[in-house]
């Protein structure tokens, strides 16, 4: 049995982690705030895919984690999961960009954290978003690969002050391995999804939507709609990270992507076929679009071993059916 620390553990993405290592009978402690732009949800609650308190092995405190960073600088973990963050869609990032240095504080509480504990290995969450810019572009754009973001070199320019930030936690990574031995390895999810996301992002809102307008003759997206996603579902997220976690120990870093681009019209026409009707998918311009293009390379996770298995056609009509059996 491990014991496993899992820092926004509420969140999306750590529900699912926590969920694995429950089951596999792991001691799980999981650290909370649960507050606005976290995406947390309080396990009182109860959670919409499981509920953690039905496992005597989930441990749960609801609490910054820079608190109990501060409190808990002696207490060992086999694993430590970083997941804590202010997270939102671009919306909420665009309009509120200083909302990341809350994220800058809490990997900073982190890393001093980890210097103390020496957790047997720290695995660290990035982003797509710290990819340069540059290579999103409409009339140039390239499969992402992890050599693209050189620490030695040109950064080029992130997406957003939330692509800085963790361009800045990924570099605490690497200087935590190099100067204090911190076992460490970092991903960059691409365009994770899943039933129970948090309405922010783009998959459930155009699932819900192609719900909502099924029968009608047009059905809308955000931005041109031509943009395009490189889309992994969360559960094969937490396959490629249980698969590789222990192969790299240097703070470097791993996608998690299929390499397939799917664009927002695509996504919505199949999210109607899923429903059963066929409208005409039209762009609202006057919302954010983002970058045109985010996909990454796989080379190197197939390197590692990993290899996504959900197709996302598969991903859309299992969430279908899921928001149209749960939705009030």
């Amino acid at each position: 049995m491990k014991r496993i620390l899992i820092t926004g553990g509420a969140g999306f993405v750590g529900r699912h982690f926590v969920k694995r290592f429950l089951d596999n009978g792991d001691e799980v402690v999981c650290i909370d705030n649960i507050k606005e732009f976290t995406g947390g949800i309080d396990p009182d609650k109860g959670w919409p895919l499981y509920n953690p308190k039905d496992y005597n092995n989930f441990h749960f405190q609801k609490e910054d984690c820079r608190k109990y960073f501060e409190l808990n600088q002696n207490s060992y973990f086999d694993y430590a999961f970083h997941l804590a963050a202010i997270v939102g869609g671009r919306l909420m990032i665009e309009n509120n960009p200083l909302a990341v240095a809350d994220d800058l504080s809490i990997d900073a509480a982190y890393w001093q954290w980890a210097k103390e504990a020496k957790p047997g290995k720290t695995i660290c969450f990035s982003s797509s978003a710290a990819y340069p810019i540059n290579l999103q572009r409409e009339d140039d754009y390239i499969l992402l690969k992890e050599d693209s973001i050189d620490f030695n070199s040109n950064l080029g320019q992130p997406d957003m002050s939330y692509g800085w930030a963790k361009l800045t936690h990924e570099y605490l990574a690497k200087l935590a391995f190099e100067k204090h031995n911190i076992k460490s390895v970092v991903y960059r999810p691409f365009s994770g999804y899943g039933e129970d996301q948090d309405d922010s992002y783009p998959f459930p809102g155009i699932c819900k939507r192609a719900i909502k307008m099924k029968g009608e003759d047009e059905l809308m997206v955000w931005g041109s709609g031509k943009q395009k996603r490189d889309f992994i579902h969360i559960e094969d997220c937490v396959d490629g990270v249980l698969s590789t976690m222990d192969k790299i120990d240097d703070g470097d870093a791993l996608n998690l992507s299929t390499g397939i681009y799917t664009d927002f019209i695509e996504f919505a026409t199949m999210a109607a076929d899923a429903c059963g009707y066929n409208p005409i998918v039209k762009g609202m311009v006057d919302k954010p679009t983002g970058v045109f293009a985010r996909g990454g390379d796989t080379t190197k996770q197939k390197e590692f071993g990993f290899q996504y298995k959900t197709k996302f056609k598969d991903g859309i009509k299992s969430a279908i059916l899921y928001f149209e059996k749960n939705l009030k």
